[in-house]
């Protein structure tokens, strides 16, 4: 009782014990992912809705760009530490707010990619700064509450600024990227002026040394084959900001959600943006709860049956064309998106090599990279082959309030299920994966290198198909199956070349240090 007495007021008074920077830190985290999650939120259906261009194209931007904001952490940490946080800051705000404005300014398909890329390289450039800020303004003590702070902020800005988004697309869609840019450039008043420096490590990588460790993850096909069975969930998470937001406005009468907001004196559209929302509103109300249920549980098993609620989200999406259905299908995925990916992180320190379970933390966002250059092109191609064809007949239904036809209901089940199995089949991967390739020994490694060869064999000979098709097979030149042709070569044949130069020896150590 004394002891629990003595805590109360280290309790009460944690708020206070964080430094200027540290909430420095987090204001520019919650205005930098409001902007980012605000535009997000509506970009699939602006390039489409409003710009014109076809699902199919749409993916390769956004897979493109999305993956840029996972690789562009580990030089923008290495650069950081180096050159100084707060430079950095100033160079990633730069770079946002110089993106979003571009973006919204131009309506040809290679400007608005251009723009786009600029602004994912400000935003890679940014993540590992602010984290690393929270680390390192944070004790032991008080690292779980600053963290959890952190996290706040990001889910906050990803509710927050959709909802101001759906306003301003009310006045002008180009209004969306104005206000990213704007709160972006806004943020360049407290790097200048709050910000200082946290204290960073007298010895600092490297860009040479950040390659090389790269390159030894890369190498180490045990470790990639985990990525990329995980990779599978992710390509269901990006769905979120393409084909689910698209489903939305093309399949589902919105009209009981917009009634019953109506009936509580609240003015309101349902529309894709809130997709976004959702998913932030959920993890916001329950990943406390579900962080003290998981706390001290096994990884694998939390890890699964939050894979399992995602899959279930999109099995729910498949079995009801309902609004309120469409509401709860979110809902359950981002359960499920909560409970497995705080995991994840536990279960690379189970599995990577002992000796480098830091350099292996440092790059386990590769699922953000598979996951969004998959995902997106993946979830565009199917939509436009499987689902654009029907939406003319499912605007007469929705418009006359019938049901939809037998065969559209059809089509949009077999769509979502496409999606569910994966997940099923991430779930069962993983499993296996756990039972067979979990330990560093120089079996696993030779095992998971064969794998793992075939896989981007695999992919590479899909590459040259597409490339075919696209050059040779088509009366004119495919440039967006040109664009993915390369994609799939890029992922298979850089993966042929590191697995060849990674070969398995007599070691463990060696296999996993390539």
């Amino acid at each position: 009782m004394t002891e629990i007495q003595a805590a109360a007021p280290k309790k009460k008074n944690m708020l206070f014990s964080f430094s200027r920077t540290f909430w420095t830190a987090n204001l520019m985290e919650l205005f930098e992912r409001g902007a980012y999650y605000g535009m997000n939120a509506l970009l699939a259906v602006y390039l489409k809705d409003v710009l014109g261009f076809r699902e199919q194209s749409v993916g390769v931007l956004q897979g493109f760009v999305y993956a840029l904001t996972y690789i562009g952490p580990i030089f923008g940490g290495a650069l950081a530490e180096r050159l100084g946080y707060r430079k950095m800051l100033l160079v990633a705000f730069s770079l946002l707010s110089l993106g979003y404005f571009a973006a919204g300014n131009f309506d040809t398909y290679g400007m608005v990619f251009v723009s786009l890329l600029v602004m994912a390289t400000g935003s890679g450039l940014f993540k590992p700064i602010i984290s690393g800020t929270i680390a390192r303004t944070t004790t032991k003590e008080t690292s779980g509450f600053g963290f959890g702070v952190y996290y706040w902020s990001i889910n906050l800005g990803a509710f927050i600024a959709p909802l101001v988004m759906s306003w301003l697309k009310g006045f002008s869609w180009r209004y969306v990227f104005f206000a990213s840019a704007s709160w972006c450039f806004l943020m360049l008043l407290p790097a200048l002026f709050l910000f200082k420096d946290p204290d960073l490590p007298k010895s600092t990588k490297r860009i040479g040394q950040v390659l090389s460790d790269a390159l030894k993850v890369l190498r180490d096909s045990r470790f990639m084959l985990m990525i990329f069975v995980y990779s599978c969930f992710w390509i269901l998470y990006f769905q979120t900001f393409g084909s689910v937001m698209w489903y939305l406005r093309d399949f589902i009468d919105r009209s009981p959600v917009d009634r019953f907001m109506a009936g509580l004196g609240i003015s309101f559209r349902f529309d894709a943006e809130h997709v976004t929302v959702i998913n932030a509103g959920t993890i916001i109300l329950l990943v406390v709860f579900v962080s003290r249920l998981v706390k001290n549980l096994k990884a694998l098993p939390v890890m699964s049956v939050g894979i399992l609620f995602g899959a279930g989200g999109f099995l729910i999406l498949a079995t009801t064309r309902s609004a309120w259905m469409f509401v709860l299908g979110i809902a359950v995925f981002s359960l499920g998106e909560m409970t497995a990916h705080p995991k994840y992180y536990s279960y690379i320190g189970i599995v990577a090599p002992k000796d480098s379970v830091a350099v292996y933390m440092g790059y386990a966002f590769l699922y953000g990279v598979i996951g969004s250059l998959i995902g997106s092109n993946f979830g565009a191609v199917l939509y436009e082959r499987m689902l654009t064809p029907l939406v003319p007949r499912a605007a007469e239904a929705l418009k006359a309030g019938t049901a939809l036809p037998p065969d559209i209901a059809g089509t949009l089940r077999t769509f979502w299920l496409i999606f569910a199995v994966l997940g099923a089949v991430c779930v069962v991967g993983m499993l296996l994966y756990n039972k067979f390739f979990s330990e560093d020994t120089p079996q696993t490694n030779r095992r998971a290198w064969g794998i793992m060869f075939g896989v981007y064999g695999l992919l590479a000979l899909a590459g040259f198909y597409f490339l075919a098709e696209s050059l040779f097979l088509s009366p004119q030149v495919q440039v967006r199956t040109l664009v993915q042709s390369l994609i799939l070569l890029g992922l298979g044949g850089g993966g042929l070349a590191l697995s060849l130069r990674g070969r398995p020896g007599g070691s463990a150590g060696g296999s996993a240090a390539g």
